[in-house]
């Protein structure tokens, strides 16, 4: 006999569609039968899921691209895909959806709706995105990746965390090296690309500080292709040991080994730095939709983990003075890797499988 059926809908962005796979991972394992819900742009993110997870393309849009006549046509295209979701879910009755976030989202949770079936969201961001801030109200759950999440007014939020890859659970809480007269580590993340703004900074940030300290500092930047040679020169030109390369395969084992990440506050970078357990300096991205990387920040700076710079406010000198407060201060640093630890969530994923089984228990009658 066939398991019960998960229909899982995300957006197509990694930061949605990964905690949206690992979900799928766990509950085929249980043995559920699993679909995902997407548009064309996320099936092409499809690859990792499980080969048994059946892909259904959605009829999905978004009134942030295209011109005023496209931007006319979305309500039409969405209502087409709820439609659409209405019918499939009629022939195949999901006993729980969940959606993850992003526009290809609205066709199945509507049908949800008003169908009446079991649904929660998983938010990974500390402020909601769009959908998600329209279904808040009209699902039974709401899974919180970060915490505190603002959620509108009479809604309860659960604290699950953010899935991580299994690279960064293997390394999960993995012992610290503080700070000392021995060669030290300096990661530097800005999303998958890099950011230019860090690029512009932290080099000249590095060669400030004191000789003590920089003489022992090793440095891993990631930076933009096009970034890359004048970062390369800054840090030649200030005698520090640096390997800058514009995407790190192995960003888990970097992180386990480092003393300090600089970093913007992605939602899965701060899920990774808190569950491996580093001390962090974060410059949130100031473009972010609702500032929500500032509010990702949040949990880690609250809790003395991390130390927040907002953009318009980096320069060399602030961040020096910040990067020599945990490097220069070995039992602060080792107090900052123990507290980024205590707001891990290495269990996210069984969180939200909990939450998806006891939802279904409602709908085995």
């Amino acid at each position: 006999m066939a398991g019960p059926l998960l229909l899982i809908a995300a957006g197509g962005t990694g930061g949605h569609m990964f905690p949206a796979q690992a979900l799928a991972e766990a509950m085929v394992r249980k043995g559920w039968r699993v679909k995902l819900s997407t548009d064309a742009r996320g099936a092409r993110y499809a690859g990792g899921f499980p080969h048994v997870v059946q892909v259904e393309e959605v009829a999905s849009a978004t009134f942030a691209r295209g011109g005023a006549l496209a931007k006319l046509a979305v309500p039409f295209r969405i209502v087409g895909g709820v439609v659409s979701a209405v019918w499939a879910m009629m022939r195949d009755r999901p006993a729980v959806v969940v959606g993850f976030g992003g526009y290809p989202t609205i066709p199945a949770l509507a049908a949800a709706w008003v169908l009446r079936r079991p649904r929660m969201i998983h938010e990974q961001n500390g402020v909601l995105g769009r959908v998600n801030q329209v279904f808040a109200r009209r699902v039974d759950r709401v899974a919180c990746g970060t915490w505190p999440t603002a959620l509108p007014a009479g809604v309860e939020g659960i604290h699950t965390g953010n899935p991580v890859r299994g690279a960064v659970l293997e390394r999960a809480g993995a012992g610290y090296i503080p700070p000392g007269d021995y060669p030290m580590s300096l990661l530097v993340i800005g999303g998958s690309q890099g950011a230019r703004i860090l690029s512009d900074v932290v080099p000249a940030a590095v060669a400030a500080l004191p000789e003590g300290i920089r003489r022992h500092l090793r440095v891993a930047h990631q930076a933009r292709e096009e970034d890359m040679g004048r970062v390369v020169a800054a840090y030649e030109a200030a005698g520090i040991l640096a390997e800058v390369e514009p995407f790190f395969r192995d960003i888990p084992r970097r992180l386990s080994e480092c003393q300090l990440v600089v970093s913007r506050s992605g939602a899965s970078s701060v899920a990774d730095i808190s569950v491996i357990g580093r001390p962090s300096v974060l410059i949130p991205f100031a473009a972010a939709t609702g500032d929500h990387q500032t509010a990702n920040a949040r949990g880690l700076v609250d809790a003395g983990a991390a130390v927040l710079i907002p953009e318009k406010l980096l320069d060399p000198a602030a961040l020096a003075l910040q990067l020599e407060a945990v490097l220069g201060q070995p039992d602060a640093a080792v107090a900052m890797a123990q507290h980024a630890l205590g707001q891990g969530r290495p269990d996210a994923t069984e969180r939200l499988q909990a939450l998806v089984e006891e939802l279904a228990k409602g709908t085995q009658r």
